[in-house]
């Protein structure tokens, strides 16, 4: 990001962070997500896009997980980040 902003956009700005790829069975994702959260506070998004085969498949048949299986848990995780997202700082996490 510094590169970026140095060289090509200095007005440029992290709006928020979104954990994706989360596997809550795993020791490991519960304490990245714990020390992401720490570190960066309200930037981190409350909304965590878990790990699912479905949104792996989706690609695979060229669509968006919302078309591919709109009633899926990444399909859900991703309207609800849509709607967080939409909804400006004060849907983020405090």
């Amino acid at each position: 990001m510094a590169l970026v902003k140095s060289n090509l956009n200095p007005e440029l700005e992290v709006r928020g962070i979104v954990l994706t790829m989360y596997d809550s069975r795993t020791r490991l994702a519960v304490q990245v997500e714990q020390e992401v959260r720490e570190h960066f506070g309200s930037k981190v998004y409350r909304t965590v896009v878990p790990r699912t085969v479905r949104l792996s498949e989706a690609p695979s048949f060229g669509q968006p997980i919302i078309v591919f299986d709109s009633t899926s848990r990444g399909a859900t995780a991703y309207r609800d980040l849509a709607r967080e997202v939409s909804g400006g700082a004060s849907r983020r996490a405090r």
